[in-house]
């Protein structure tokens, strides 16, 4: 063993380091160009009026559809900040995809509820729908009551019955600042033609106060999990997704909170059913079929509208969560990977999937062989201490300085954190997300694959503590 690690050591150490520095590569360019398109964008906001100032008639409607299983302690707030949104035209499509709680009863209670006769076509194939309610007093509220089919299920329902030409997808356990809806649309109003799908940034919530259904104060939570997923979320977004959208190679946009053109979603089909992520599996089916079809489109990803969602604060709940998250990827990815270094669909083929398949599903294999090289290569004692200690410093530093500019650009794109030491606690959280958190990340991804070919289906519980 000991002179086999010695003949790989060499090869392996390059091998590495290449991946390494062209991954980081990716990330630092990203940053760059998120910084000067967040530039650009905020100069247009000045040029630009809102589109409150619109006439009704320019104006595009909206189908909402909220899935929501199990969501008794956030459901009457989420829905009732839907309700509230600045703009024109929508509806609310609230999908109880059967609850096994009091999901349903507290919608029928504090909306004062009842069944109607509302009659639809089924064009996509659904659970049974056990019933439809209504109330005159809330003329844009329909909740749909259905057996379980899980979330895609869920939307596939609220598809069939929702009216209008744009849907929005969000999680029934968020909440959307109350100009979101007004802000994701603007890109349908500027190339209507072109955009298919456009998604805002992800906040979250924990430690948020909620009165309403609408945000009233900001901080920074005291639980460290939390903290390492607020520097995540926002390295992400903003130093990944403005990117990725900007050389128009994005292939997700967060279920959580996205707006579609239904007659494309309708023209694949709607949701796929048999996946767990269902929100990049739709936009890359979309790419394809645009791709197919030889029509021109842009997936947008807008730093402004905001949506607040609980992150899990424990260890079970987030490993559950990303294990989920790695799965739909390789489901998506397998899925489509006639795509893949496809010249035939243009940018998704040779940019975006590539991309994904490389450094985002590859990446904890990568990271979890040179955990298990350098543990081996200890014991056996055949390592350079002194470049590996390099490595780990110089990955540290890149990764923080990272992370530390994805908190500056939401500083300086939003300035949402009313207090200067609310940036300053994050800021340790930076290095400090390389030490067990970064690792437990990699060996819950690395399991996916082991859940992907065990052939996994469940979404894992994920406990929440609701507004």
């Amino acid at each position: 063993m000991r002179n086999l690690l010695i003949f790989l050591i060499p090869s392996s150490s390059i091998l590495i380091l290449i991946y390494f520095l062209i991954l980081n590569t990716f990330y630092i360019f990203f940053l760059v160009v998120a910084i000067g398109e967040l530039l650009r964008y905020r100069r247009l906001l000045i040029i630009l009026k809102t589109i409150e100032v619109l006439p009704v008639s320019l104006v595009k409607p909206v189908s909402i559809i909220a899935p929501a299983f199990n969501e008794q302690n956030s459901i009457v707030q989420s829905v009732s900040n839907l309700l509230s949104l600045d703009y024109p035209v929508y509806e609310v499509i609230v999908v109880n995809d059967g609850s096994s709680d009091e999901t349903l009863s507290r919608l029928i209670e504090h909306f004062k509820l009842k069944q109607s006769s509302l009659v639809f076509r089924k064009s996509l194939e659904t659970k049974p729908i056990r019933a439809i309610y209504t109330n005159p007093e809330y003329p844009r509220l329909i909740v749909i009551d259905k057996e379980n089919g899980k979330k895609a299920d869920a939307l596939n329902a609220g598809l069939n019955i929702s009216r209008y030409p744009l849907f929005c997808a969000v999680d029934s356990d968020s909440v959307l600042d109350r100009d979101a809806l007004q802000k994701v649309v603007r890109p349908f109003l500027e190339d209507p033609e072109k955009t298919i799908a456009a998604g805002g940034i992800i906040r979250l919530s924990n430690g948020c106060v909620i009165e309403k259904g609408q945000l009233k104060r900001l901080s920074i939570p005291r639980n460290i999990l939390v903290r390492f997923q607020i520097i995540e979320y926002l390295r992400a977004f903003l130093g990944g997704r403005v990117g990725l959208s900007r050389l128009n190679s994005l292939l997700i946009v967060s279920g959580a909170f996205g707006l579609f053109r239904k007659d494309i979603v309708m023209a694949i089909g709607g949701y796929r059913k048999n996946t767990v992520g269902e929100d990049m599996d739709l936009v890359v089916r979309m790419r394809q079929y645009l791709h197919e079809n030889k029509k021109p489109f842009a997936v947008r990803f807008l730093p402004d509208p905001i949506c607040w969602t609980e992150a899990p604060s424990n260890l079970r709940s987030l490993g559950s969560q990303r294990n989920r998250w790695h799965r739909g990827l390789i489901e998506t990815l397998a899925a489509s990977r006639k795509m893949l270094f496809n010249p035939r669909y243009g940018v998704t083929g040779l940019l975006a999937l590539p991309f994904y398949f490389i450094f985002e599903m590859v990446g904890p294999l990568v990271e979890l062989y040179g955990y298990l090289f350098f543990i081996l290569a200890s014991i056996f004692r055949v390592i350079n201490y002194t470049y590996a200690a390099l490595f780990f410093a110089l990955a540290v530093v890149v990764g923080a300085m990272i992370s530390l500019g994805s908190i500056l650009l939401e500083e300086f794109s939003q300035r949402r954190y009313p207090r200067a030491k609310d940036i300053l606690a994050l800021l340790p959280y930076c290095f400090l997300e390389n030490i067990i958190y970064r690792q437990y990340l990699s060996y819950v991804r690395v399991k996916a694959f082991i859940d992907y070919f065990k052939g996994k289906k469940e979404w894992g519980k994920i406990e929440k503590k609701g507004f």
